[in-house]
């Protein structure tokens, strides 16, 4: 969680500050990301995806086995979709996203029984410290 919060924290598009990280099942760091959405054309780049994306390119796979996909925030629905369908085996998140979130809050994407694939799902790792980092960006940039 401590790479996907650093991640997050060297953002430097102006966009919500979440970072992602994709660990083989071995523990090497297959790729890291932060949201890339304000920097171009693209309203899929949340971190998650651009992550899964990196991953899959560095192992030269679709399907990513045994990873961990490690987020700040409780992914959306579509990057909730994205982990599931990349097969990855854990999901683990910091701060809950209640909004709009996919693992558990509003929705509960990777453990809905009438999908293929069902990733473990942890929750709440160093979630007051990722919750503040999307708290104070709000909070700069509402005012």
């Amino acid at each position: 969680m401590r790479l996907a919060l650093q991640a997050a924290k060297s953002q430097v598009i102006p966009d919500v500050p979440i970072g992602a990280v994709v660990i083989s099942a071995t523990g090497e760091v297959l790729a890291s990301a932060s949201n890339e959405r304000a920097g171009g054309t693209d309203p899929t780049a949340h971190a998650e995806v651009v992550a899964l994306r990196a991953a899959g390119a560095a192992t030269g796979n679709w399907r990513l086995d045994g990873c961990t996909l490690v987020v700040t925030v409780e992914p959306c629905p579509m990057c909730a979709g994205a982990a599931v369908n990349a097969r990855v085996e854990r999901l683990v998140f910091g701060a809950w996203n209640t909004a709009y979130g996919a693992c558990g809050s509003v929705f509960d994407i990777p453990r809905d029984p009438r999908v293929t694939h069902r990733p473990e799902v942890v929750a709440g790792v160093l979630e007051q410290e990722a919750e503040s980092l999307v708290q104070e960006f709000f909070a700069t940039h509402r005012s």
